[in-house]
């Protein structure tokens, strides 16, 4: 049984910041990459950031890098999103995701058909 929470979601003016926060429970130990997305209105889930839990390697959509930092704390079973300088088009659901412990390539790592477990979403609103 494998579950993820997010939590942290909100509404921000934009220049402003959230952290959010995925709880992992169950066994996922096998994983080797951890991921957060986001889907806005008729729009397709886009892979925002994702980290190599072994080797700590982080990857970043090019819309984020600079404001957005993916990272975990193993001893609670919780990877975070801190965003930064937030802005209106940043507006969507998130969701964190995890593999099922695959051999994930880097060229894949943002891609939503390599993970397995999903969460079931915090909602990001950013006005200007």
């Amino acid at each position: 049984q494998v579950q993820l929470v997010e939590s942290g979601g909100g509404s921000v003016q934009a220049g402003g910041s959230l952290r959010l926060s995925c709880a992992v429970s169950g066994n996922i130990d096998i994983a080797n990459c951890m991921a957060w997305f986001r889907q806005a209105p008729e729009k397709e889930r886009e892979g925002v950031a994702a980290i190599y839990i072994g080797a700590g390697v982080t990857y970043y959509a090019d819309s984020v890098k600079g404001r957005f930092t993916i990272s975990q704390d193993n001893a609670n079973n919780t990877v975070y999103l801190q965003m930064d300088t937030l802005k209106p088009e940043d507006t969507a659901m998130y969701y964190c995701a995890a593999d099922a412990g695959m051999p994930v390539v880097p060229s894949l790592v943002l891609h939503r058909v390599v993970y397995h477990y999903w969460g079931q979403g915090t909602q990001v609103t950013v006005s200007s």
